[in-house]
């Protein structure tokens, strides 16, 4: 049974410290009995209390983490239904099907795996695969063990097939699908032995509800639902219910992540498809079509809205190269908040010019905000320039400095004396002109 706000409290250490980041016990204990923050974040309740509260501080949304040879995605975990009252934490892992018969299972695995695009210093990618089994399935997984290291889903419903495939995939934590009312007990003693995730399926969600109850007395832990749905629609409302039903009634029989077959209407709809699982509220998005030009989207979807909203959107700090830039090629400088880098950045592009564009760490401020807030100053700019190693890039040691801080050229040519500082234009629009009459 749930604990109150106040019987928590009366277990924490009380002593106010506010290192949990609230400023009292209490606050952190009404917060911990809404299911909002981790018992993890008291550094000083004792082993006992943690046992006791082990029923409040567990996730209202389990945590489910299937691993492959150093690689893991993580869903669930959840403790929002909107990201805007705090924020999502485990990204929805992306996983491409394939069928255990194809005879080029291997080659399309190898061609989706090399997949990668980069994403304002971030490097996307597939999270791994699904092989349905209506072939050899030991043999496919065989073979895509072959060209990947990436986490997989197996999908059959036969427990001696998916016991032998699961064998050859010992000290992986792997996701089967699917059990349902006639074959759960043999596919939850095949994921038992495994120590391997199993999906649930039902036509209703009090069907779905009663069935992880009992898988979850036959020893199986880790669950993902899949909610079924005749269409988008009822997928979305039952994906909803099941979320509120989980966070706001701590309803632990739905508390799981869910599984969403993005082609199961056909493959015309599928981006669009995906696109609402990644918003609401899918553990696993699993699609039957390979393309960059779909994938892509549908990743930095995800990017979007897994970035905490209580943060500005940053990009990595580093050096990036602009129109393949030369050893003469100019040096600009400015934030980590990403519109800034877009704004600067596609200017400078869509100029043709070429130019090294070094980023600094500004905790995702903008240029006159990370001023005024002492995150963008002579010291932080010298420090990114030496950090990143810009001096061996270039011949010519030339570096621009956005116009609304022309106030700190005088103090970074005091850090950096060998450098040329100039001050460029206030706004990014100008930086062409800029570039193409001050700069030659």
């Amino acid at each position: 049974m749930a604990l109150s706000g106040i019987q928590i409290y009366k277990m924490l250490p009380q002593t106010n410290c506010k290192e949990c980041g609230f400023p009292t016990c209490l606050a952190f204990a009404m917060k911990l009995a809404a299911k909002q923050v981790e018992l993890s974040a008291c550094p000083y309740v004792s082993e006992e209390s943690k046992k006791q509260l082990a029923e409040s501080a567990a996730p209202p949304i389990r945590l489910i983490t299937l691993k492959a040879d150093g690689t893991e995605v993580k869903v669930g975990n959840e403790v929002v239904m909107f990201r805007h009252e705090k924020t999502f934490y485990n990204k929805p892992g992306l996983f491409l099907r394939l069928k255990a018969s194809d005879p080029d299972i291997a080659k399309k695995v190898a061609t989706a795996d090399a997949y990668k695009v980069n994403y304002v210093g971030m490097d996307f990618n597939l999270n791994g695969y699904a092989i349905e089994a209506d072939g050899d399935l030991s043999a496919a997984v065989k073979a895509v063990r072959e060209v990947t290291k990436r986490p997989l889903i197996l999908i059959g419903t036969d427990a001696a097939v998916l016991d032998s495939s699961l064998s050859l995939l010992s000290g992986e934590s792997t996701l089967v699908y699917a059990a349902d009312s006639s074959n759960y007990e043999s596919l939850a003693d095949v994921a038992k032995k495994h120590k391997a995730s199993l999906v649930v399926k039902a036509d209703s969600l009090d069907d779905l509800a009663d069935l992880t109850q009992k898988v979850q007395a036959k020893g199986v832990e880790d669950m993902v639902l899949d909610l079924g749905g005749k269409n988008l629609g009822e997928w979305l409302a039952r994906s909803t219910q099941a979320r509120r039903l989980a966070l706001k009634s701590n309803f632990k029989p739905l508390g799981y992540p869910t599984i969403f077959f993005a082609a199961q209407n056909g493959l015309d709809k599928e981006a669009v498809y995906a696109s609402q699982a990644i918003a609401k509220y899918a553990g696993f998005v699993v699609i039957d079509t390979f393309a960059p030009e779909m994938i892509y989207p549908l990743l930095v979807l995800r990017e979007n809205i897994y970035t905490d909203p209580q943060k500005p959107i940053q990009v990595q700090p580093g050096i990036y190269e602009i129109n393949s830039p030369k050893p003469e090629s100019p040096v600009l400088v400015t934030t980590n908040f990403s519109i800034t880098y877009f704004a600067v950045a596609n200017e400078v592009e869509g100029s043709g010019l070429p130019a090294w564009l070094v980023v600094t760490d500004a905790e995702g401020m903008s240029v006159l905000t990370a001023w005024a807030a002492g995150k963008f100053d002579a010291e932080r700019i010298a420090k990114a320039i030496k950090g990143f190693n810009v001096a061996d890039k270039v011949s010519k040691k030339r570096l621009v400095l956005p116009g609304h801080v022309a106030v700190l050229s005088g103090e970074v040519e005091e850090e950096l004396s060998d450098w040329e500082i100039r001050v460029g234009p206030r706004e990014a629009v100008d930086l062409p002109a800029f570039m193409k009459q001050a700069l030659n």
